[in-house]
């Protein structure tokens, strides 16, 4: 107990340092919000020794969240990184968003990460969210551990979610999740732990729980997984808690068992996940490399340096601070390095310093080994993902997949001074967040962020002012929407101005014709005797195209129509290009006022993944879309595929509205697909409306 006594004093001046691999482990902390991730780095720091007293998360005092827009969301909105120390171990605490709205950062964590410890409040259910971040645990390979909090709660039973953890996780074999401690109790609450492998006890273990039956299927489980260990049980040998504890790092390293230990909000338990982390979570070397580096290759301190950048933000202070997973090599101060990003065209940067982040703390570190996590200032091209790496021995990390931001915003500059500023601040922050998508839209003239709902919206827009300067207005966002003719119209156009001087005379006639959905523009000429010289017919189809821009009803581009030019006038003195350009623009404007115009609307296909408990809102839901819906099929269990086509306009908020309908589970993508006409009394109504 004298080790651990230790551990819980003092206070960690400088960044743990380590002489190698081994000594780290990367744990990713996983959960909803609410779950208790961001205490429960708190209590890992408090028990390691790394802050002498616990934030609170109402107070805004945690180490975790630290910046003002996670004070007021009272919620975290950025990765952040807490190093500790435990029993000459560095442990690398990463604490992602538990907002889905923020699974970009989660995905970040998960690729620094080596193992995850997945939270889960004994006062909530297992629901299809906590299911949907399990699985995007599993797809990244991570070894995972469960973290039972809020056990101090008057309604918490730890038999109760562990059975829960069962059913969810356990896909189909239930030894798979397996308790390694207990919690003892006293007044109705959790006081204190035992341990199921060794039997110690900590915290108030008075009176114990029966533990007998739990550790006997610990036992099994642990067995069940080592051919040695399993002869030896078999064998009737007791096996002893070194020997076990060995197994159970085998079996977690395999992914075989999942590990339970309770734990409270004020820090009972915590002691044993540190002690579970260094004992039976991997090490670097224990993990597989990304691609395209041989999986089975070492994390060697002195290969040739190869990292990725997981995070980039921006400090007042040194400027742009990149985080960086090395995966082989030593990375020092000031070395030269090169940023090879998505396209594979490198740049060369150079480490200006090597930090250690601990809240709002930058910790100097002399070197990064292989698998360690560091922070390099003023990488001014390095993105999200970018591979760094040996000038000597370029290299390129495939990168992380991200979500896809499909929630439209429309923004406009709030001064002039702002749009100065604004198309700098956009760059620094998609540099920062690459789950934001900025686009120019030439149809609608509109500047669109993409972001991933709601609560990204606010973050990204309080970025904008607050960190770049940057202060903007939302707008209604316009879909871009186009103009088409109902039936064949022909227009005249004459333009006759005599003057005291030089006139203007051009006179011409257009049919005007539809044409099937997507065939675009034709410009036909059918004059004949010469009605409208040559080289003034350029100058007509000119007049007709800038016309086409500007549409010829509510004011959207004119499309699919054939053009034919059938007759004319011109004046051997008083004709000219431009006169011929404005009777074309003229023609086609007259042409328009003697049929009926229709309103054409994107339609896009959308593949929706959502739980089968849930088809039938999402079918009813899109009935009111005036989806068309092309069919669903499996997607695994429990899942299906659903896929349909939708009018883009339907489509704004269907990000934030399938979210709702789901409860969180449901996602889907977008594929535009081509243009239709709008309902009549639909496109009435949104003329009316923007008139």
């Amino acid at each position: 107990m004298s080790e651990r006594a230790t551990s819980r004093t003092g206070s960690t001046a400088q960044a743990p340092a380590v002489s190698g691999p081994q000594e780290l482990r990367n744990v990713v902390l996983v959960g909803l919000s609410g779950s208790g991730k961001t205490t429960l780095t708190e209590s890992l720091a408090l028990a390691a020794g790394a802050i002498t007293r616990a934030g609170k998360v109402g107070e805004g005092s945690t180490v975790s969240d630290f910046e003002e827009i996670e004070h007021q969301q009272q919620r975290s909105v950025r990765l952040s990184l807490v190093p500790i120390q435990w029993r000459g171990v560095k442990i690398n605490l990463l604490d992602p968003p538990g907002h889905a709205d923020f699974a970009g950062e989660l995905r970040a964590a998960l690729r620094a990460a080596d193992a995850a410890v997945f939270t889960i409040s004994a006062t909530d259910p297992v629901t299809g969210p906590v299911l949907a971040l399990w699985q995007e645990c599993a797809r990244a390979g991570l070894p995972r551990a469960i973290a039972v909090t809020h056990m101090d709660a008057a309604r918490a039973d730890f038999d109760e979610v562990l059975a829960a953890c069962r059913q969810a996780f356990a896909d189909g074999h239930p030894d798979a999740v397996q308790p390694v401690d207990l919690p003892v109790r006293g007044d109705g609450r959790m006081r204190g732990t035992v341990e199921l492998l060794s039997g110690e006890t900590h915290g108030q273990a008075d009176p114990l729980p029966p533990t007998e039956p739990a550790r006997e299927q610990l036992v099994e489980a642990i067995a069940g997984e080592d051919d040695e260990l399993l002869e030896r049980y078999l064998g009737g040998e007791q096996l002893d808690s070194g020997a076990l504890t060995r197994g159970l790092r085998g079996a977690v390293l395999h992914d075989s068992i999942h590990p339970v230990l309770p734990l409270t909000e004020d820090g009972t338990g915590a002691v044993d996940l540190l002690d579970l982390i260094v004992s039976a979570f991997p090490a670097p070397p224990d993990r597989p490399m990304p691609e395209p580096l041989p999986p089975d290759q070492a994390p060697d301190p002195d290969a040739p340096l190869v990292a990725q950048v997981i995070q980039n933000t921006g400090d007042p202070y040194v400027g742009r601070l990149s985080l960086l997973r090395v995966f082989t090599g030593t990375l020092h101060p000031d070395e030269p390095l090169l940023v090879t990003g998505p396209d594979g065209e490198p740049t060369q940067e150079r480490a200006a310093g090597l930090t250690s982040p601990f809240g709002k703390q930058q910790r100097t570190m002399d070197r990064a080994v292989a698998g360690d996590l560091v922070c390099v200032g003023k990488l001014g091209s390095a993105k999200v993902g970018d591979t760094v790496s040996d000038p000597a021995a370029p290299t390129r990390l495939e990168p992380w997949s991200l979500p896809e931001p499909l929630l439209p915003v429309a923004i406009e500059a709030h001064s002039r001074s702002d749009e100065d500023k604004l198309s700098q601040g956009l760059s620094r922050l998609t540099a920062q967040d690459p789950t934001v998508r900025v686009e120019q839209n030439p149809a609608t003239r509109q500047l669109v962020l993409w972001c991933t709902g709601e609560a990204h919206v606010g973050v990204v827009l309080h970025q904008l002012a607050e960190q770049h300067g940057v202060q903007v207005a939302q707008v209604p966002y316009k879909v871009a929407l186009r103009e088409t003719f109902g039936g064949t119209a022909t227009g005249h156009g004459r333009l006759v101005k005599q003057s005291g001087g030089h006139g203007q005379y051009a006179i011409c006639e257009l049919r005007v014709e539809p044409l099937p959905g997507g065939s675009g523009f034709e410009f036909v000429d059918q004059v004949v005797g010469g009605a409208v010289p040559k080289h003034f017919i350029p100058s007509v189809e000119k007049g007709v195209r800038a016309q086409l821009e500007k549409g010829v009803g509510a004011g959207y581009p004119l499309v699919d129509v054939r053009v034919t030019l059938v007759d004319g006038k011109a004046h051997s003195v008083d004709s000219s290009d431009a006169a011929f350009q404005s009777a074309g623009a003229l023609a086609l404007r007259d042409a328009a006022t003697r049929t009926t115009i229709r309103l054409l609307e994107p339609v896009a296909e959308v593949a929706v993944l959502l739980p089968d408990e849930y088809q039938g809102p999402v079918f009813s839901d899109l009935s009111v879309r005036r989806a068309r819906v092309l069919g669903t099929e499996p997607a695994g269990p429990g899942q299906s595929l659903l896929r349909a086509e939708v009018p883009e306009l339907e489509l704004t908020r269907y990000a934030v509205d399938l979210r709702a309908l789901t409860h969180g589970t449901g996602s889907f993508t977008r594929t535009p697909v081509r243009y239709e006409p709008m309902p009549p009394a639909l496109a009435a109504k949104l003329v009316k409306a923007e008139a």
